[in-house]
């Protein structure tokens, strides 16, 4: 006689999945020290690895020596762009005095509004004013404290990163055989066909992050020099930097574009500014989004958006920017698991396996439509 077979209740199971989630979230969470730039380092390894095997396979490189060049060549990479934007600021700092001016006139003119609107005259404003400032200079102290942790903290962070895309550069060989020696032969190609799939999606994902910022800039300094905009180039940029913010990247593009707008030109030129900010943001989220970065991921607008938001509550602003690749990597591991197919199906954009799926539906509750 057969044994019978046990089956675990679905909500005893579902209960231990939640448990294993909030404590996995929660290590994630005290480990955030380690992991934000370890995982920021793995990413940009798999961005660079195409460039350190040039080195150690074609010039005959020793592999350390390629993955410091691919370290160097990264940071010349974002010195230029650094070093762009910061020629634009220096004409911005250089005519300092008509800012000041412009601002001046902007205040006189706000003020003599409050004055009209709400009856306050200027001696009340100036008073409130004043105040206002005694407090801000009575904790300059601490703020200037607090700035200087921040941009510290900020050194060391970039430092952790570039030391762990060096170490995984250079100790990459011996990673990929500890994950495939940790599952049993049977599994040996499934784990092949994952890491390869994890680096390929992630370089394209990196790569066209990239060239979308590339065209976002290139399209809104096209438009900011039509209009006349002053510092068309620094705003152009400053909008393609700020759009890799997923969401919240427009609107601070927006605000620092029509700020600096408002301070160089007239009100008209600040309303198309920021017309022409919401104009490339949405051709951006309608049309090279989804072309340039979503055709590489695969995840649909629904579970991006939670896990941009699951990612800011985990780590913050560098958890937003990891949210998607971690995702990605989560997909591409669901779909060649047999038991964890359905959660790839869920991330993804539904036409994947969709055969599949229709197969194990009952015929009653197929829409035929």
């Amino acid at each position: 006689m057969p044994a019978k077979k046990f089956t675990t209740p679905f909500y005893e199971r579902l209960s231990l999945v939640l448990v294993g989630l909030i404590a996995l979230g929660y290590l994630v969470i005290l480990a955030k020290e380690i992991l934000d730039p370890l995982v920021f380092g793995f990413l940009f390894a798999v961005l660079l690895l195409p460039l350190a095997n040039f080195l150690e396979k074609k010039l005959r490189l020793p592999r350390s020596i390629s993955s410091l060049l691919s370290i160097l060549f990264l940071l010349g990479f974002v010195g230029g762009v650094l070093y762009i934007v910061g020629a634009q600021l220096t004409s911005l700092a250089s005519d300092w005095p008509m800012l000041k001016s412009q601002v001046i006139q902007s205040i006189n003119n706000i003020s003599q509004w409050i004055h009209h609107a709400f009856h306050i005259n200027a001696t009340k404003q100036l008073s409130y004013l004043n105040a206002t400032t005694t407090k801000i200079v009575a904790s300059g102290t601490d703020v200037l404290s607090q700035t200087f942790d921040a941009i510290s903290s900020l050194m060391l962070f970039y430092v952790f990163i570039l030391i762990f895309t060096f170490f995984i550069l250079l100790y990459r060989s011996l990673l990929i055989r500890f994950i495939v020696w940790v599952f049993s032969d049977e599994y040996a190609t499934i784990v092949h066909d994952v890491v390869e799939n994890i680096q390929q999606i992630l370089r394209q994902y990196i790569l066209g992050l990239l060239l979308e910022m590339v065209v976002v800039s290139t399209l809104a300094c096209a438009a900011f020099e039509i209009i006349g905009a002053k510092y068309a180039v620094l705003l152009g940029i400053l909008v393609g930097l700020f759009n890799l913010i997923p969401y919240l990247g427009i609107f601070t593009a927006l605000l620092l574009s029509t700020l600096i707008t408002f301070a160089t030109g007239s009100i008209r030129d600040t309303a198309l500014v920021a017309g022409c900010v919401l104009g490339i943001h949405l051709v951006d989220s309608n049309f090279l989004l989804p072309a340039i970065v979503g055709s590489k991921v695969k995840l649909n607008a629904l579970i991006t958006f939670l896990g941009i938001v699951l990612g800011e509550m985990i780590w913050g602003l560098s958890g937003m920017f990891l949210s998607i690749p971690v995702m990605a990597i989560l997909k591409i591991i669901f779909d060649r698991v047999e038991s964890l197919k359905p959660w790839g199906y869920l991330l993804g954009s539904g036409n994947e396996n969709k055969k599949a799926v229709v197969k194990k539906m009952k015929p009653a509750t197929v829409d035929r439509t």
